[in-house]
């Protein structure tokens, strides 16, 4: 769709672009940017001042499909992601059957192809193990050929070092990207929470955080000894963050993300047994949470994904040590972060870009979006003023099971522009 933006106030630092400006977009193509721009006779789109980012990317959810539909598509996750703003994701392989083969990535590839006309990427990671049991390695280069741009057994771990070590050295050949959900099942067994002085006080079996800090540990060696390139999936606690930043200053290849809901919650919210907080890994003590946002702040933390973990309402609606783990998150993680990250002071909003936009698509290989003329058009509109409460009741996600429901913020996604196709929400129509 042609048309013209006009009082956008566009950041992007890879541009050089922090200014209010018109943007015309013709053939999916950014033709133009300045001042007072003529409307040529497109259709115009005033902004009124609303940001406007290189697209954001998401480089974690579970879009449960195949395998899951019941929970989500891949054409209602692509419906979440383009409400909450986001213009690309990455898809986990634990569906069934798991992305172990070729013609699963292809599958993935052409529904989200299909979704919405394609206006949201869907990339698809593909398994480390076959079939996700940790024995044998999945077929990575067929994988990669066909379209996968990671791999993860994301919902487990790769226990076996030995396992971990070939994924990182075989995908050394094609510059792949190994992300691991870092748990040592061994130790964090049966728990459901995490351990500490609340989950005593609740009678609830804890999963100690020593269980994501001795994976990790063990990991960072296996990466030192390969120089395999590797990313740390959802940190949890602090220890973590200590890990990341040296093994970044001994120059190995390693990155890592934070959730959104890591960022903003810690264990006293279990006391209201709502299963709504249960997630792994869990939410941590409110010192863990302090210093995930200071290793955001500081660039020891690269990206900021959500773990988007759909689950339907009869899942979730049960006694809390029935319920399974995981939340969504596509269509409260911008108004989550500005509120409670940039609002108190932990980011700027010209680094957002750097965590969802930049650093997830350098670590998956993908080109960088630009705002700029002669590049395709590819944004994320947010209204920083926006105020407002979350109702799930209005989620695009096929599935509810967020712990914010009713949570007031302000900032919101309110529009994307990606392959020709425009999203406007009713703030902009």
């Amino acid at each position: 769709m042609d048309l013209l933006f006009t009082s956008a106030h566009i950041i992007d630092p890879a541009a050089g672009v922090d200014a209010v400006r018109d943007i015309r977009i013709e053939h999916g193509l950014i033709t133009a940017i300045g001042e007072d721009l003529s409307t040529g006779g497109l259709e115009r789109v005033d902004l009124h001042g609303a940001l406007v980012f290189p697209g954001f990317m998401d480089m974690h959810v579970h879009a449960r499909e195949p395998g899951y539909e019941y929970k989500e598509t891949i054409a209602t996750c692509a419906a979440a992601a383009a409400a909450g703003g986001f213009t690309a994701v990455l898809t986990m392989p634990n569906t069934n059957p798991p992305a172990d083969d070729a013609s699963v990535i292809r599958t993935v590839i052409e529904r989200g192809m299909e979704a919405l006309g394609g206006a949201v990427d869907v990339y698809p990671a593909g398994t480390v193990t076959s079939g996700r049991k940790g024995t044998a390695l999945a077929p990575l280069a067929e994988l990669w050929d066909a379209g996968a741009r990671a791999f993860t057994d994301d919902g487990a771990p790769v226990a076996s070092g030995g396992i971990l070590r070939l994924a990182l050295e075989y995908t050394k050949m094609f510059e792949g990207v190994i992300l691991q959900h870092c748990e040592d099942l061994t130790l964090s067994a049966g728990g459901l929470v995490h351990e500490g002085a609340v989950s005593t006080q609740l009678g609830l079996p804890g999963c100690p955080a020593i269980a994501e800090e001795a994976c990790l540990a063990r990991d960072l060696r296996i990466v030192e000894f390969t120089g395999g390139r590797y990313h740390a999936q959802h940190l949890s606690c602090a220890a973590s963050v200590h890990m990341i930043k040296d093994a970044k200053l001994s120059g190995l290849h390693v990155t890592a993300e934070v959730t959104p809901h890591h960022l903003t919650l810690h264990d006293e919210v279990l006391r209201s047994f709502n299963p709504n907080t249960k997630v792994n890994p869990p939410l941590r003590s409110k010192d863990d949470m302090m210093a995930l946002r200071e290793g955001l702040r500081d660039g020891v933390i690269d990206v900021i994904a959500t773990d988007h973990a759909p689950h339907s309402f009869d899942e979730k609606e049960v006694e809390f040590a029935a319920a399974p783990f995981g939340i969504v998150g596509l269509e409260t993680a911008i108004g989550l972060v500005i509120t409670e990250i940039v609002g108190t002071g932990y980011l700027p909003l010209q680094r957002l870009p750097e965590v969802f936009s930049y650093n997830p698509r350098r670590i998956l290989g993908l080109p960088i979006v630009k705002i700029a003329e002669g590049e395709k058009a590819n944004l994320t509109i947010v209204d920083p003023t926006i105020a407002w409460k979350v109702d799930p009741a209005l989620f695009h996600s096929r599935s509810r099971n967020t712990p914010f429901a009713g949570r007031a913020l302000v900032g919101k996604a309110v529009g994307i522009y990606n392959h020709g196709k425009v999203f406007l929400g009713p703030e902009l129509r």
